[in-house]
């Protein structure tokens, strides 16, 4: 179980970075959901983690959401703004490439800004299909297992993520 958790902790901490636009709030949902399958799948066969952890991530992240829509509601209501949040840039928290080409770096640091805020621009649901099939390789089945949705409705949300990632990022690809 450690190895597994290791091996998939920088990821699931990128979704729920993304997810959440908090770095604490994803350290906790990420710990908390590792904490859950610990305590309640760690007995079940290690083929099973990684649809079983993706999707009681997912039940964290729209718990988290929840939490946060009743938030801003009583903020509006009582006309508080308090503190802003902090978010921080995944992409600057990466550490630099290699590349020694000025020119280089500088269009992947243009192409890593507007990745982001392509990724951060997603409906929830594309954003969370398209990381969980392209940056954890999971199969449509399992993605729709992590997900509680159908295999029709993954492909749906991950066609619409990449037609709006080409969109957005098309300079980039041409």
């Amino acid at each position: 179980m450690q190895n597994f958790l290791s091996s998939i902790e920088g990821r699931a901490f990128s979704i729920a970075q993304f997810a959440t636009r908090n770095r604490e709030d994803a350290l906790d949902i990420v710990q908390d959901a590792m904490m859950k399958l610990v305590q309640k799948y760690g007995s079940h066969p290690a083929e099973q983690w990684k649809p079983l952890f993706y999707s009681i991530l997912q039940t964290r992240i729209l718990d988290w959401h929840r939490r946060q829509s009743v938030h801003n509601r009583f903020r509006s209501w009582l006309h508080w703004d308090g503190e802003d949040d902090e978010t921080e840039d995944f992409l600057e928290q990466q550490p630099a490439t290699a590349s020694s080409a000025p020119d280089v770096k500088l269009q992947d640091l243009q192409f890593g800004d507007d990745l982001n805020k392509a990724l951060s621009n997603l409906p929830m649901r594309q954003q969370q299909v398209f990381l969980l099939r392209v940056w954890e390789g999971m199969d449509i089945a399992d993605t729709a297992k992590a997900m509680q949705c159908s295999e029709s409705s993954v492909k749906t949300h991950y066609t619409r993520a990449l037609e709006k990632l080409r969109g957005q990022l098309g300079a980039h690809l041409s």
